[in-house]
């Protein structure tokens, strides 16, 4: 789900990445649109590309379905010609399923992997040709609640050098780190659900922000004793700026709003439904029922069978109880007089990419309990917050719905004007806990400044209007705001920081670990 559609999973039954009638006709409907476009510049046509992957580490996905990759070669040739080279990319553990007689055989791997061992296996596969590393790693990326990952210099050059003096062919990824601005992060399945960041910074040779790194200089150094590389100097770092602290100012807690977020009102059910069966593919969905009798003493909230896709901030009568965390055991007890309002803010972290052969539904995949009761009679929001937060918030709508003490969902904005020109800069946002963040309309993506190790959010110069125009700021902060609301752009990011240690709890089990090293695959 790091490129198909969400909205294949409007058929709950469909199987993805498998010969399934309803997966292929999703699939070659888009590439009898995209590959005709792709025709007239292919390298015999007098183009540049040279060759075509077919399917990504299909090997790893589990379902190892051959005439679904048969049908994806077929496809490709037909609309392509015989003359296109079609080639597989696989780590070495996914080749024997990855991999198909006809196409080329590519592997992935970083520094640390025993390149000997690995291009040997390869060579079982691909017995002629170039031998080819399609994904070298030159760093990681990372996850909420773990160190920011690096890859040493001395390990990725020698690495790549070794390569070169065997004669093979090397594609960095990645070479360019980047940003998953918006909601447009993937996550990770390995023993639990980890989302990654919103940077893409990856410890890569050019930097999240473009630059050249110390990185980019040694690789070069090591290409440089292979062949000739171009004259004269690399393109400096461009300028950053530094501004601020602005402070922000509270324009009210998100349910105030609801009228304008889902403008079209709820969707009722029995039971909750998925953001996918009510075609909200990312962000946000607020679910909502009412208490059918009084509950006086602290009871348990809780979604079975890890039904929590994938955090959950809960409310009472409009006030902030807690959050219920996908794969994460977490104690929330609820008071509630008869009729009581009862609110599940439920966000979508992102979509499993890599691994996992299961469709990642999000939402209240199951309906919660209270105690013993099994909660029914939903009314479902699906909030449309980047279309709100685009037409600006009308100020004068704001002024009645402050909260005494600012806690769960609230929106907080300020107004700021830059003296000259504007340069890239990257966000801080000391104190806050976690959300989302929008600058002039446009959604920088999320923060998790309590979890860290993310602490700044790159800002391209473009999204900033320069000479005194007015920029916007606008955050959902989900659970507690800091003393100060207060933020600041700084001129360099601060991507290694976890500042609170999190505590992973089996949801089979009482016993408690922290999170362990994370052993490193294809993405």
């Amino acid at each position: 789900m790091g490129g198909i559609p969400a909205w294949l999973l409007r058929n709950p039954k469909i199987h993805l990445r498998t010969s399934d009638p309803d997966f292929l006709a999703a699939v070659d409907s888009w590439f009898k649109v995209l590959l005709p476009k792709i025709y007239p510049w292919l390298y015999h046509n007098g183009g540049n590309i040279i060759s075509i992957q077919v399917e990504n580490e299909y090997g790893s996905y589990r379902a190892c379905d051959m005439n679904y990759m048969r049908h994806l070669a077929g496809l490709f040739r037909a609309l392509l010609g015989d003359k296109i080279l079609l080639f597989t990319t696989d780590g070495p553990e996914g080749l024997k399923c990855g991999s198909l007689q006809g196409l080329y055989t590519t592997v992935d791997f970083g520094p640390a992997d025993n390149m000997t061992k690995t291009f040997a296996l390869l060579r079982k596969y691909e017995p002629h040709g170039p031998l080819v590393n399609s994904e070298y790693y030159t760093g990681w990326l990372d996850y909420w609640g773990q160190n920011h990952s690096t890859r040493s210099i001395p390990a990725v050059t020698k690495g790549l050098e070794n390569m070169l003096k065997l004669g093979a062919s090397v594609n960095m990824y990645m070479f360019h780190g980047g940003t998953n601005f918006g909601y447009w992060n993937g996550a990770d399945e390995k023993g639990r659900f980890l989302p990654i960041t919103t940077s893409y910074d990856y410890d890569a040779p050019i930097s999240e922000s473009g630059d050249p790194t110390p990185k980019l200089f040694a690789i070069r150094n090591v290409i440089s004793k292979f062949q000739e590389i171009p004259l004269g100097p690399l393109p400096p770092p461009s300028p950053k700026m530094m501004l601020g602290p602005l402070t922000l100012q509270l324009d009210g807690d998100l349910l105030a709003f609801l009228d304008l977020l889902c403008p079209q009102g709820p969707i009722r059910s029995i039971l909750p439904m998925t953001f996918e069966a009510v075609r909200q593919d990312h962000g946000f969905m607020l679910y909502r029922t009412y208490l059918i009798h009084t509950v006086s003493k602290p009871t348990q909230f809780w979604v079975p069978n890890n039904g929590v896709h994938d955090r959950a901030y809960v409310m009472v009568d409009g006030v902030f109880q807690g959050v219920l965390e996908r794969n994460m055991k977490r104690n929330l007890f609820l008071t509630g007089k008869m009729g009581a309002k009862l609110d599940v803010l439920l966000e979508n972290m992102g979509r499993l990419s890599f691994g996992s052969n299961s469709s990642d539904f999000k939402g209240l995949l199951e309906p919660p309990i209270l105690g013993q009761t099994v909660l029914t009679q939903w009314l479902m929001f699906p909030l449309k917050i980047d279309n709100l937060i685009k037409r600006w918030f009308p100020i004068q709508l704001l002024k009645s719905s402050h909260p005494q003490t600012p806690s769960g969902p609230t929106f907080y904005s300020t107004v700021f004007p830059i003296f000259g020109s504007s340069r890239d800069t990257f966000l801080f946002l000391p104190g806050w806990t976690k959300g989302q963040v929008w600058i002039n309309g446009f959604n920088l993506g999320r923060y998790w400044t309590k979890r860290g190790p993310q602490q700044t959010l790159y800002v391209p110069r473009p999204l900033l209007f320069p000479r005194g125009a007015l920029n916007k700021i606008t955050l959902l902060e989900l659970e507690n705001v800091p003393p100060h609301p207060q933020i600041q752009f700084l001129d360099r990011p601060i991507l290694n920081n976890t500042l609170h240690k999190t505590y992973i709890y089996s949801l089979s089990a009482d016993v408690q670990s922290t999170s362990e090293p994370m052993e490193l695959s294809g993405h």
